[in-house]
């Protein structure tokens, strides 16, 4: 997951999808021939039209989901470029960090935004 971060508001995700749906961050899988780090600028570019320029690792979260162990690492950074335009996966948006408290959240995406350490409850 990525966290582009642009004075105080966050870029989100509106995802649609019924499998994680409400207001998350761009991110996704790893494919076989990329570095977790070309992975996360990929799906950043994918979801967004943002490249994300010098992201940085800052944490980890972990779901136990059928058995299977999912590792997500969590990047952000305050330098992208690009032009913003939202994708199949839904809309994106720049939103004020306290306006979260606000949304539907997609699962976990409260703990998610725990560990960045955004003040926004």
């Amino acid at each position: 997951m990525g966290l582009i971060k642009n004075g105080d508001e966050i870029l989100v995700l509106d995802r649609k999808k019924e499998d994680w749906p409400g207001i998350t961050l761009p991110g996704g899988k790893v494919k076989d021939d990329e570095t977790i780090v070309e992975a996360m600028k990929r799906e950043m570019l994918e979801e967004s039209g943002l490249e994300m320029i010098d992201p940085e690792c800052i944490g980890y979260i972990e779901w136990l989901i059928d058995e299977d162990r999912h590792l997500c690492l969590l990047f952000q950074t305050e330098r992208f470029a690009g032009d913003l335009k939202s994708s199949e996966e839904g809309e994106v948006f720049f939103m004020k960090i306290e306006d979260l408290k606000d949304q539907a959240l997609s699962q976990d995406m409260d703990k998610i935004l725990d560990l960045y350490g955004l003040s926004w409850r």
